[in-house]
């Protein structure tokens, strides 16, 4: 077919034979409310899921038409937006008791004949595919494009018989609730490790067996800082085993390093200055990082923590291209405790840290394994057994 190999008893069909009818939102002015009506938008449609991190309201009392009240399950097409966002597909499954859509999203129905399972569409308008066909449809600039139903209903499907759609939906909605609560897991450590360092960087909860008082000491007092004068370009042809990091993290690869112990890097000049990373043993950092380096005063990765609590913007000098000055933050005030008991705070919340690192990297194999899963489900090429 036009859509590659598929098996014999799938079929490719335009959207325009698929749907029985849709329907664009209602012409909602911008509002503010911080509670109300939700309204449903484009920057809430994401790739498969609704995202209500940010959500605008209607006031209770204004005045909308039934036929923008979304239903279980209805398809949402995001119709105008930037160009590489114009294009995206969400299912709605009711994550506000009532909501409205606004005339940026098309609202899709299809024929039963055809479709019976809108999870199966959901996952096959955010298939590799069809994203890469609607491309296709897009015009405009970068920044303002759209997709227009005329164009739309060219679009080309692939619809297995009605049982293998509701199968592959019903399969990568497994993967789908898999990464869901994955995702809520890294975000109950994630709090944990906040309250823990709110507690324990500040004195306010202390470990067994210290008593002794804080001190305030400045942030120079604790720190030994060193400079780079490596430059990207000098490192064009050079390849080997140890990290180079930049204000990205890291860049490049190379055949030698500059610190032979574990240190912080601090992006200090452009984009992302004030950033930090903890950077490993035998590596370098490029001219725009500061090194930075615990004394006998002081733990490492308790330097670390304490840093990320700075706010770094109240260093900033320059214009265009932003700068900070150790010479500046260097003066900051903070509160530590003995050796001992930073190196304990320190030990806590590293556990904590790598705890974290596991379970994101246990959640990009989850979406790793549901892209691989939707390239060969969605395109016929793997077939569920019945």
């Amino acid at each position: 077919t036009e859509l590659g190999l598929i098996p014999d008893d799938w079929e490719v069909k335009k959207l325009g034979e698929i749907l029985k009818e849709y329907s664009l939102g209602g012409n909602y002015e911008n509002n503010s409310e911080e509670s109300g009506i939700p309204l449903i938008k484009m920057g809430n449609i994401g790739r498969g899921k609704i995202d209500l991190s940010k959500i605008e309201y209607l006031p209770k009392n204004v005045n909308y038409s039934k036929n923008d009240i979304l239903k279980y399950n209805d398809i949402l097409f995001n119709t105008r937006n930037t160009l590489d966002l114009v294009g995206k597909v969400s299912i709605w499954k009711n994550e506000a008791l009532f909501a409205l859509y606004n005339s940026n999203l098309l609202r899709l129905y299809f024929k039963e004949d055809f479709v019976e399972n809108n999870d199966y569409v959901n996952f096959q308008f955010n298939s590799e595919i069809t994203l890469a066909n609607l491309k296709k449809y897009a015009t405009g600039t970068t920044s303002v494009a759209a997709i227009y139903t005329k164009d739309l209903l060219k679009l080309k499907f692939l619809l297995p018989p009605l049982p293998e759609q509701k199968k592959i939906a019903d399969c990568l909605s497994t993967w789908d609730s898999a990464i869901e609560k994955q995702s809520a897991l890294i975000n109950a450590l994630t709090q944990r490790k906040k309250a823990l360092m709110q507690q324990l960087l500040t004195g306010k909860k202390r470990l067994p067996g210290f008593s002794d008082e804080w001190k305030e000491v400045k942030l120079g007092e604790i720190s030994i800082k060193k400079s780079s004068t490596l430059q990207a370009n000098s490192l064009e042809e050079n390849n080997g085993e140890f990290k180079v990091y930049g204000a990205s993290g890291i860049v490049a690869n190379i055949d030698f390093y500059n610190e032979s112990e574990e240190y912080i890097g601090i992006v200090k000049d452009g984009y992302g200055v004030g950033n930090l990373m903890l950077c490993d043993a035998k590596s370098s950092v490029l001219g725009t990082l500061d090194i930075i380096k615990n004394n006998k005063k002081s733990n490492l990765f308790f330097i670390y923590l304490i840093l990320s609590k700075i706010h770094f913007e109240k260093y900033k000098v320059g214009g265009a291209i932003p700068h900070i000055y150790y010479r500046d933050y260097s003066r900051e005030k903070i509160n530590i405790p003995s050796l001992s008991e930073q190196t304990a705070i320190a030990a806590i919340l590293a556990t904590a840290d790598r705890e974290l690192t596991l379970q994101k990297e246990k959640l990009a194999q989850l979406q790793q394994q549901k892209k691989g899963l939707m390239q060969v489900l969605l395109t016929g090429k793997k077939r569920l057994i019945n």
